[in-house]
């Protein structure tokens, strides 16, 4: 299979939710929409925005739609919903900034990000059975989603606040992908792609606060309760492939997987006041230059996004480069982690 990110909503049954972006009491209420006919009134509509820098029309298979660009992205859509039009440019700007302020430097990009966003199902469907091929069967089981493959992003509209989560979640995955020299453990990969499921909009922009994402919050109290943590030293060798055919698809494992990836990132971004962030920080710049300390055949394997990532690349890389840039005793960091787990979750209601 082509290397590829797929996010995986068809673990929520009625237990998880998408806490998505909320509007800010602060905000300009939207002017009303005019009538708009199709993507050509719609294109119109949009040239004023000022996160757009052109919009043209585009035919998207056997549906007519907009080519959208903005300073880093390149969006392609059927979708014709006047608000969530005029937001996603804005959203994706705002990601895109969020994205680079993981890292102490930003990365420069040559290339706009490419995004296909289709109004239904079905288009989404025809598009990604031509667009995957043989693999098709794995990305027609996401039932609501979207996935990452080689660089692009391909979702469908589930609502205004759920798709602009899942965009978020793909749109990090995409970032280090296109950007990073090497391909980043599954746990850290993972765990910052939750920090942009949920948003606030403000005065033209969208603000990230994983501080109020209440879907991982809600399954990190519920795995905490239910005795179902994960040893760290086994979650950061773990991907979400491996935790789901490990366990028999079990929705708890999975669950617990995202849910405590999220809060490892978190904890080494706010704990003590950022006492972890320059380890952090030196992580991610390691793989974004490519100067991870690691063999030449397995910087090979890191550098090369069209070969598999393997159950034993993850294996044997993450926990070397835990130990490098983080910490070789584990233990007392995973008390100071299960104590910061404990408190991000001591007020979160569980219904």
């Amino acid at each position: 299979m082509k290397h590829s990110q797929v996010y995986y909503l068809l673990l929520a049954g009625g237990a998880l939710f998408f806490a998505g972006c909320q509007k800010s009491s602060q905000s300009k209420p939207m002017p009303s929409s005019p009538a708009l006919d199709g993507p050509r009134s719609m294109r119109d509509y949009l040239r004023d925005e000022p996160s757009v820098r052109s919009v043209e029309l585009w035919e998207g298979g056997d549906a007519a739609g907009l080519l959208i660009r903005t300073d880093h992205y390149a969006l392609r859509t059927t979708l014709m919903e006047p608000l969530m039009l005029r937001q996603l440019p804005a959203f994706l700007e705002s990601a895109w900034k969020a994205y680079q302020s993981q890292l102490p430097e930003p990365i420069p990009v040559r290339t706009p990000l490419e995004i296909y966003l289709f109004d239904t199902r079905a288009q989404w469907e025809r598009f990604t059975r031509q667009f995957t091929g043989p693999d098709a069967g794995v990305y027609l089981k996401i039932q609501r989603g979207a996935y990452t493959l080689n660089g692009i992003v391909v979702a469908y509209n589930i609502g205004r606040k759920q798709t602009a989560s899942v965009i978020g979640h793909e749109g990090w995955h995409q970032f280090n992908q296109r950007l990073f020299v090497y391909r980043l453990p599954s746990w850290l990969d993972e765990g910052i792609a939750t920090l942009f499921e949920t948003c606030r909009y403000t005065q033209g922009r969208f603000v990230f606060e994983p501080q109020r994402n209440l879907m991982r919050l809600g399954s990190l109290k519920e795995t905490i309760q239910q005795d179902n943590f994960i040893p760290l030293r086994s979650l950061v060798m773990l991907n979400p492939g491996q935790v789901l055919n490990g366990n028999g698809g079990s929705d708890d494992a999975v669950v617990a997987f995202y849910a405590q990836n999220y809060a490892l990132v978190r904890f080494l971004r706010e704990h003590n006041y950022g006492v972890y962030l320059r380890k952090y920080h030196a992580l991610l710049l390691g793989g974004a230059h490519g100067t991870w300390p690691l063999g030449p055949e397995t910087a090979a394997l890191a550098a090369d996004r069209t070969r598999p990532l393997t159950v034993g690349w993850n294996m044997q890389v993450s926990p070397a480069l835990f130990g490098y840039y983080i910490g070789e005793d584990i233990q007392p960091f995973e008390a100071e982690y299960r104590a910061f787990c404990s408190k991000i979750t001591y007020h979160v209601r569980l219904k």
